[in-house]
Parts: structure tokens; sequence; C-alpha cells
């Protein structure tokens, strides 16, 4: 399996820092990797940052790289779709989605991966999950030699990514300051105890999530099935459950959502835990679905 940390040379992502990629992209494929022109200037950022910056919008999935030739990027589906609707990414929805994306990419995210996922406290310090990634990375790859350094910093990302800094730093930071990263906004992880740097995860809150965004996850994870078990749903690694940290309860809340919206049927009888999925949407139609609803 292959695996990637530390790739955001500890640069979280900052507001407006996507949207920025976004534009550039859009007028420059070429724009990261152009010899005439230094990606610095054109971006407004130091070298360092280009390179998260790069990192960033294909670990969220709105761009993706040739892997041979010149390395320029383009939009994917997604991509396309948040560029045309969401470009100053606004909508909780767009958070949502990118956070998904982020959350699965286990070979070029592999500490958000492994977070959301495969790490199973709820209520950890640093150390916590630092030596549980230590033994996820042996246990898939007994070569790989990955410095403590790494997942380390992987893991003060991931803090600065989901918890905003003015929680971490209460005084010191103004709540204005942009340097941010919008998926604060989530609401998935919380400071337990701050001077002993326990952190826990959150369950958001469900009435910030719309019924078209889960479907398109339910959908993209089902991989074609119409039936899907309750649990998997909850506990199946890259589903809903993970992702977002629900539980039975917070979950099904957000199904009811989605079949109000006459898209699923949830079936709990002669033993039955599932839903049934009513029709054949695809991620991508699910997502066009919900910016046409917003855009209304």
């Amino acid at each position: 399996m292959k695996m990637k940390f530390r790739a955001h040379d500890t640069f979280f992502i900052r507001k407006g820092w996507l949207s920025k990629g976004m534009k550039y992209v859009y007028k420059k494929p070429n724009v990261f990797v152009d010899k005439n022109e230094n990606p610095m200037d054109v971006l407004g950022i130091g070298a360092n940052m280009v390179k998260a910056l790069r990192y960033w919008l294909q670990a969220v999935g709105l761009t993706e790289e040739k892997k041979s030739g010149q390395r320029t990027q383009k939009f994917t589906d997604l991509g396309n779709s948040i560029y045309t609707h969401d470009r100053y990414i606004e909508e909780l929805g767009t958070l949502h989605l990118l956070h998904y994306k982020l959350a699965t990419n286990k070979e070029n995210a592999t500490a958000w991966y492994f977070f959301f996922n495969e790490f199973f406290m709820s209520e950890f310090t640093k150390e916590d999950f630092v030596r549980s990634l230590e033994n996820f990375v042996l246990i898939n790859d007994e070569n790989a030699s990955v410095a403590l350094r790494s997942l380390n910093d992987d893991f003060l990302c991931i803090i600065n990514t989901y918890l905003s800094r003015y929680k971490v730093h209460i005084g010191k930071i103004s709540p204005e300051n942009n340097i941010d990263c919008p998926f604060g906004e989530l609401g998935l992880i919380d400071i337990l105890n701050k001077e002993k740097k326990i952190y826990k995860k959150s369950i958001p809150i469900v009435k910030d999530f719309d019924p078209w965004i889960i479907l398109a996850i339910i959908v993209e994870q089902s991989k074609g099935k119409k039936e899907i078990n309750l649990n998997d749903l909850l506990t199946a690694p890259c589903n809903i459950g993970r992702i977002f940290n629900l539980d039975s309860i917070s979950l099904l809340d957000l199904l009811h959502k989605v079949e109000r919206i006459g898209e699923i049927k949830i079936i709990r009888t002669a033993g039955l835990d599932i839903i049934r999925i009513n029709k054949n949407r695809t991620f991508q139609e699910c997502i066009e679905i919900y910016y046409k609803n917003i855009e209304k």
C-alpha cells in the first residue's frame, strides 16, 4: 500500500487558499511547474506554501496531475462543480465534500485516512495517535520507514485543520484572524483538556448537513449496491459514520433527512436494519442537484 506523510510541509489549508489555487489552475494549468513564471510570484505565497497548496488541491479532490510528462493540473469532476457553483467555498456542503475526499484519500493523505477510519479512540493525545499510526504503517508495510517527526507533524496539521486556532490559543488569537482552516467549521475535533492536551472527536450538528451531500457519499461508497446495512454505513471505512464521527442516533437522524427527499427507504423490520437506495444516481449527479437547489 502506498502511503504519504507530511506532504503539506506543516502548512494546513488557510482560508482562501483553495479558491486561489482553483482560480490559477483554471487560468493556467501549469501554474505550479511553469519554467517562465515563478509560481511564488503568481500565487503571492512563499515556496513551501506553494508546495503545500499544490498538494492540498489534489488531497481534497479538487485537481489531479498527470503521472508523467509535464505535471500540469486539471480539475476533477468535483473540482469543476465546485469551481462553477461555489468557487469561494462558502457552503458547508462544499466543506463536507472536500473533507470526505481528504479523509478517504488513503494514498496521499494517509494520516487523515487513518484518523477518521482506523483510529478508534474518541479521546486522545498526540502520543496516542502517533503510536497507533506508527503501528498502522508497520502492519501495512513492514519495510516502510517513516520519520516520527513526520507523524507528529501530521497530527498537528490534523488538529490545525479541524480545530480553530482561536480555541487552541484562547486569548492570543483574534477570532477574525484568517489563518484558520475553513474545515474548523465542521465541528469534528474539540479540546477536552487544554493543559494536558487531550483532544476528542466530536459529532457534528446534524442540521448542518444537506441530504444530497450525504446521499452522494452513500452512493459512491455503495459501489452499485441498492441495499446497504446500517452497520456498514456506521462503521465501514470511508462511509458516512466514520468520516463524520457519527453515532447510531446521529446516523439515523441524517438518514431520515435523506429519506424525506424520497431517495432512500430505511427498513428496520424482520431483523433487517438496512437502507434501500430508490434511484440510480451517481455521486456527481447528487452534487449537481445540491448546487442547483442552493442556487434556487
